[in-house]
Formats: structure tokens, sequence, C-alpha cells
């Protein structure tokens, strides 16, 4: 497994890694982010549906628990906050056809293949991404955004 930390200065740069991730995001990749509330988990997504070429307004599905959105892929959004141990039919979309991302990923059982992101509040415009991946496609671009 791969880890990098990356250091986000601002929500623009929290954005730009979502999207960079985003625009070499494939079918079936599944993005699994924890942190704090407040942390950048939502605007890390934002990025990864721009980069998914999602023009819609993306926004946390908090009390919908899913958003769908189209682009080159489909953007399966959900929000894991309120979600116990339950069953609650998530499946066809973590395991479907496009690309998702579940924020407060902690509260569900994902699949092994995913890229973990935890997000660390540093103070109040940085913020410390931690991956950790078996995503080897990601690797070139987590060693360009460690590097920068």
């Amino acid at each position: 497994m791969s880890q990098y930390q990356l250091l986000s200065h601002s929500t623009e740069d929290t954005v730009d890694i979502g999207e960079r991730l985003g625009q070499s995001a494939a079918s079936g990749d599944l993005f699994a982010l924890d942190g704090d509330l407040g942390a950048g988990k939502t605007h890390f997504s934002k990025g990864l549906a721009k980069g998914l070429g999602v023009k819609e307004m993306v926004n946390s599905p908090t009390f919908t628990i899913l958003k769908v959105y189209n682009g080159r892929l489909h953007f399966y959004h959900i929000d894991a906050y309120r979600l116990g141990e339950e069953d609650v039919g998530l499946d066809e979309y973590i395991e479907g056809d496009g690309v998702t991302v579940v924020e407060w990923a902690n509260n569900m059982e994902l699949p092994e293949q995913r890229v973990n992101i935890t997000f660390k509040r540093i103070d109040e415009h940085v913020r410390a991404l931690y991956v950790d991946t078996k995503e080897r496609r990601y690797e070139q671009i987590f060693k360009e955004l460690t590097a920068q």
C-alpha cells in the first residue's frame, strides 16, 4: 500500500487536488474520505466532480445520503455521516459503473480496492490530506502533488 501526505493551503487547493484526481478517474474508482467536520471532504468532492466534467453544483448529500451526477462518468456522492451498521443498499453505486466518493467512510464497510484520504485541519486554512491506496495508477499523481 502506498502512503502520501499532501498539504492544502486553501479551499481552492483542496478543490484542485480533487479535480486532478477526477481527470484521471476511471469507472469503478472509489474514494473513501474521513476527517473532522469542516476539514475539506466536500470541497475535495466538488473538485473530483469538476475533474469528471460534472456541470451541476455539487454539495454535501447529508440529508439525502446519495446524490448522482453526470459527467464523462457517473459520479456517486455518498455522505455516510448518519449511517449506522445497517445495510442501506448502496452497493450498486459503490460497485457500479461510475466514480464513487464516500464522505465519513469510516461509517460504512467498503471494498478494499479504494483510495483512502483522511483530512486533518492544521489551522484555519491549512489541511493535511493523508492518502493510503493500492491503486497504482494514482501513484504518479500523488507523487507530483507531494512534490509541489
